[in-house]
């Protein structure tokens, strides 16, 4: 039996789970589960990442206390596109801004009158999103803040956290490809694109592929957390949707993926990058995948919409479950109302409820009448979207998709899993729901030359973990809410 640890941060909790590998299947254990989220200071929202430095520590400390046995290596993924900027000696230099910070806004089309989106996109393929690295680096620049002069070095936040754990400045590839400052095709730092954007290039550290041995732990934390021998660090996908989709068993050139979570990320898994003008007109992106694949895929707003829901309610004194919610989303009526779950106003509204609201009376629907015909809205628009966004991969790729995989925590959601296989009228396989922890894992174990490569990685997830299916039903119903959804979308 061999032990490893994944850290998986994510945008609203952060875990330090215990995988143990015994040659045919995984077992996990949640040693350490702590929350997460933006912390607005004077107009400005951070990430708190101290705090969540001590919390990976002390999972770590767990482990050592109530395993105590030797630990083959550890693993660091988390969101995207966050960085911390370092001095000359390697200090942080400020907190790390949330992506959903203000700060951005405005920014791409200042890009653009630079670098055009089109050009850009030939080069990057990357998705248009307003909080992209390259926008949260050039309001720094714009803005000329006193950090960005001051910096010798950026880490996205998975790289930052493994530095403090190994000594070691580098960037793993599949989390630097979602910073719109990669070359999607050469796969290295575009430099040349910084430069005619005015941004330093010379902040930018050494890249690694996914699977990379970062070093050993510090001999300092080995003793402060109390590990018996010292566990090698190994980079895997550092981009928690690059774990996710390492983590989906049965993948292949007939299937998507739904990363289920905060965000849903929907896509293939593909060879080499599209950065055609159809998957520019879509807004695909093109991110880096383990072992060399591309994953082509969108964001769609996910869970968010529900977890902001909850939170405006709870803040109101109107507490309610994950379970209750679904339960009065299940009891409404269907397709009174729907929305584009992308909208901008959603981004961060303080009220989502109200934000929600605003968007129904605005597009001619009626506001909610109840907490369970909001939420019922929110999911069936998501899955409408998945639809949307399944039929541009298709075109895109020239791929025919006949069953959609969603895995992550939306993967417990039944009724968003079978809202979504009515909605895209295809099968839906859900689970694991550690998938992300488990892709982690997964390229650990391969990295410690325990398995082969990811085929037989992800033949053993589905062979360690069940899955949920759900066949599509109401198929009349569900066409005619899209189109109607369509509708919704063009005005």
């Amino acid at each position: 039996m061999h032990n490893f640890l994944a850290v998986d941060l994510g945008a609203s909790s952060g875990r330090v789970i215990h995988g143990r590998w015994d040659g045919a299947r995984f077992t996990l254990n949640e040693l350490h589960r702590f929350e997460n989220g933006g912390v607005a200071v004077l107009g400005a929202l951070h990430w708190d990442i101290l705090r969540l430095w001590a919390e990976i520590k002390r999972g770590i400390g767990v482990y050592a206390r109530e395993v105590g046995e030797p630990l083959v290596s550890i693993g660091i993924d988390s969101w995207a596109v966050d960085y911390g900027l370092l001095d000359g000696q390697g200090q942080l230099l400020g907190n790390p801004r949330h992506y959903r910070d203000a700060r951005t806004q405005g920014l791409p089309a200042w890009v653009d009158e630079r670098v055009t989106r089109a050009a850009r996109y030939r080069r990057t393929g990357l998705q248009l999103l307003p909080f992209n690295t390259l926008y949260q680096l050039a309001s720094q620049a714009r803005a000329g803040d006193p950090q960005l002069r001051a910096a010798e070095t950026l880490l996205l936040i998975p790289d930052l956290l493994g530095y403090w754990l190994t000594g070691r400045k580098a960037s793993e590839y599949t989390n630097a490809s979602t910073t719109e400052l990669l070359n999607c095709h050469t796969r290295q730092w575009d430099t040349e694109l910084l430069e005619r954007v005015h941004l330093p290039a010379d902040l930018l550290p050494e890249l690694l592929p996914a699977g990379s041995l970062l070093g050993p732990l510090l001999p300092e934390l080995c003793v402060e957390l109390g590990l018996p021998d010292v566990p090698l660090v190994v980079a895997p996908g550092t981009h928690d949707t690059a774990s996710a989709v390492a983590g989906v068993p049965g993948l292949d050139e007939h299937s998507c993926y739904i990363s289920s979570g905060t965000w849903s990320l929907v896509g293939l898994e593909v060879p080499e990058p599209i950065t055609s003008a159809a998957a520019l007109a879509l807004n695909l992106t093109n991110e880096g995948g383990v072992y060399g694949s591309i994953r082509l895929l969108k964001n769609v707003g996910g869970m968010w919409l529900l977890q902001e829901c909850q939170r405006t309610w709870a803040r109101q004194g109107r507490q309610f479950s994950w379970d209750e919610l679904l339960a009065v989303a299940a009891a409404a009526p269907p397709f009174v109302g729907l929305i584009d779950p992308d909208a901008p106003e959603l981004l961060n509204p303080s009220d989502m409820p109200a934000a929600i609201g605003a968007l129904l009376v605005r597009s001619g629907q009626p506001a909610a009448a109840s907490e369970g015909a909001l939420i019922r809205c929110c999911l069936e628009s998501l899955a409408l979207r998945y639809r949307w966004v399944i039929a541009g991969l298709e075109a895109a790729a020239g791929r025919t998709i006949e069953l959609v995989r969603v895995v992550g925590g939306g993967s417990q959601n039944a009724l968003l899993c079978q809202m979504t296989a009515n909605a895209c009228a295809r099968p839906v396989v859900a689970g694991p729901v550690e998938a992300t922890a488990l892709g982690n894992l997964a390229v650990q174990v391969i990295s410690a030359g325990m398995l082969p490569n990811l085929a037989a990685a992800r033949a053993a997830i589905g062979a360690s973990f069940p899955q949920a299916h759900y066949p599509p039903n109401d198929r009349a119903a569900w066409d005619t809410a899209y189109a109607r959804w369509r509708a919704l979308l063009d005005a």
